[in-house]
């Protein structure tokens, strides 16, 4: 999913605590370290940590906790790391249930749902909001985000369409592209978008995220030269955006250009999507073996210890890991439905028909290719792949 940053920032213009489903483990003896967070080694997760203690003074302070909670899913969305969303969540605390909260803290309280993938706790909160102010285009554009990511296109795309005239044309066009694209429009979402890139409109942050939205689509359409294009010109305004590395380790690997995933992902180690991915290009390389093997143990060891938290924030990347590395297509195909049930985004789509092709479950490809059908979906090339050449 795209950075929350967008959904908190663009529309103004001035893309992980417990699931929502799960227990956390406990373990039996206090003395028990699951493992340490990266503050000593992070000036901005120190930070953080200071941040933390002040709010513990007096926790009702709303500036404080919004800071906090804002901080702390940066530190999610950069390491890739679902226990920050807790920290999250804590800060927010005092207005975590009620339904009367001032909206900075709702809008925020929703965002987080979102990352947690509790999307309908998201969509509740956003209604609300926007029941008390329709003319909150923050509120607007995330909500068509949630909206998307559950597959109802045509509801994202009416949210989108209400933030003309309040938010810049690149905006309106950013927030439409992929609901459009993923329901029969395509080849439309991705000129009007390209328009309003050149018409220079947006901030840096802007501008990046329509690259990446362009690359997406030019390579779902099968441009593979435009989508290389695009990913290059938003690595050149943002390279540490983790969302849109991942995106071109995506796209690099299906080109069959694994060698490319290594350098542009050495650095990303701490962050598990990016670390499945340098691994998923690391199998391909003879000469990469044995960090293949290394980080192969490093990433079982991971979603173990995810599982035994409670998390299941990351079962999209689990099951790409169970069927691409470890060639488990049953285990594999069990995520990939579960991820189904709450999330419909392009690459979650990829995981269920390639699991259950893979697991020779005709059942569930059905459930994926119906799905294709319904929503006229015509850019699903990388997804089918011609549904492995029966």
């Amino acid at each position: 999913m795209r950075n929350w940053r967008i959904l908190l920032c663009v529309a103004a213009l001035a893309t992980l605590a417990n699931s929502a489903t799960g227990a956390p483990h406990v373990p039996e003896d206090d003395a028990v370290v699951l493992e340490r967070l990266p503050e000593k080694g992070d000036p901005a997760l120190a930070q953080l940590k200071r941040m933390r203690a002040e709010l513990t003074r007096n926790p009702r302070n709303l500036e404080r906790a919004l800071a906090v909670a804002r901080n702390a899913l940066d530190a999610a969305r950069t390491l890739g790391d679902p226990r920050f969303l807790g920290q999250a969540q804590a800060a927010l605390a005092p207005w975590w249930l009620p339904e009367d909260v001032p909206a900075p803290a709702l809008l925020l309280r929703a965002t987080l749902k979102q990352s947690q993938h509790d999307f309908g706790g998201s969509i509740n909160d956003l209604d609300r909001l926007l029941a008390a102010q329709p003319s909150f285009a923050q509120a607007r554009l995330t909500r068509a985000t949630v909206l998307g990511v559950v597959g109802r296109y045509a509801d994202a795309r009416r949210d989108c369409a209400a933030l003309a005239g309040r938010s810049a044309a690149i905006v309106v066009a950013a927030c439409d592209a992929t609901p459009a694209s993923l329901s029969g429009n395509s080849l439309h979402a991705y000129e009007t978008l390209l328009r309003a890139l050149e018409h220079r409109g947006g901030d840096a942050d802007v501008r990046e995220w329509a690259l990446t939205l362009l690359a997406e689509i030019a390579a779902r359409r099968s441009d593979a030269t435009a989508a290389d294009r695009h990913f290059r010109a938003a690595l050149a305004l943002d390279p540490r955006d983790a969302y849109l590395k991942g995106a071109y380790a995506d796209f690099l690997l299906d080109q069959n250009r694994a060698r490319d995933v290594e350098p542009l992902l050495r650095s990303d180690e701490r962050n598990d999507g990016l670390l499945l991915r340098l691994a998923l290009a690391e199998q391909r390389l003879p000469d990469e073996s044995v960090s293949f093997a290394r980080h192969k143990e490093d990433l079982a060891a991971r979603f173990d210890a995810a599982r035994r938290r409670g998390d299941s924030v990351h079962r999209r990347e689990e099951a790409r890991f169970r069927l691409a590395i470890e060639h488990d297509d049953r285990g594999a195909l069990a995520l990939a439905r579960a991820n189904w049930s709450v999330q419909r985004e392009p690459a979650d789509l990829r995981i269920l028909l390639e699991a259950a092709q893979s697991a020779g479950d005709a059942e569930t490809v059905k459930v994926a290719t119906d799905w294709i059908a319904a929503n006229r979906m015509e850019d699903v090339t990388r997804l089918v792949r011609a549904e492995r050449t029966q």
